[in-house]
């Protein structure tokens, strides 16, 4: 199923459920994209700081990996998930994530309508990888599967058992590189 274009839905979602208060004058408040295949754990996210170069960056991405197979009830309830986020922060100039604005914001939209449901938590299905790395404890032999290796990871039972919870070297997980099986 091929992507929805972003922008239109933005402006649609827009008047229904937020009075139009995201894109005074038509100009959006965010920018809008789908990401580059990279957003994998996440259906959708939204951010606000500084690009490299100093000029400012605010904008909603949505995971094209996850949602492209899915139906577009689940683009509009991802995209409405993230522009209450924007709103919250734009609009209301408010410093939340999912907190009393949030909630209420998304009673108020999944009340008005019936197409899809605004959640806390998107539970759309992840791509299952196998994980690359297996770190081991050299103390007590735990493992635990990684899809990087990590520097500087140590193994937090020990640390705490042997070490009153503070890092120690002698803690530090050795990576493995997992079989392509």
């Amino acid at each position: 199923m091929p992507l929805e274009p972003l922008l239109p839905l933005f402006h649609r979602l827009n008047r229904e459920h937020f009075e139009g208060s995201l894109a005074p004058e038509g100009r959006p408040l965010v920018d809008l994209r789908w990401s580059d295949g990279r957003l994998t754990r996440t259906a959708g996210l939204y951010r606000r700081g500084h690009r490299p170069d100093g000029r400012g960056l605010c904008e909603i991405v949505l995971s094209r990996p996850l949602l492209e197979p899915l139906p577009l009830e689940a683009t509009l309830c991802t995209l409405c998930h993230e522009m209450i986020h924007a709103w919250i922060d734009r609009v209301l100039e408010a410093r939340e994530v999912h907190g009393p604005h949030f909630r209420a914001r998304m009673a108020a939209i999944n009340a008005s309508q019936s197409v899809f449901r605004v959640e806390l938590r998107h539970r759309f299905p992840l791509p299952v990888e196998a994980a690359r790395w297996l770190a081991r404890c050299p103390r007590c032999g735990h493992e635990a599967p990684y899809q990087r290796r990590r520097r500087g990871l140590a193994c937090r039972r020990c640390c705490e058992r042997f070490h009153g919870g503070r890092w120690d070297a002698s803690c530090l997980l050795v990576f493995e590189a997992r079989d392509a099986a």
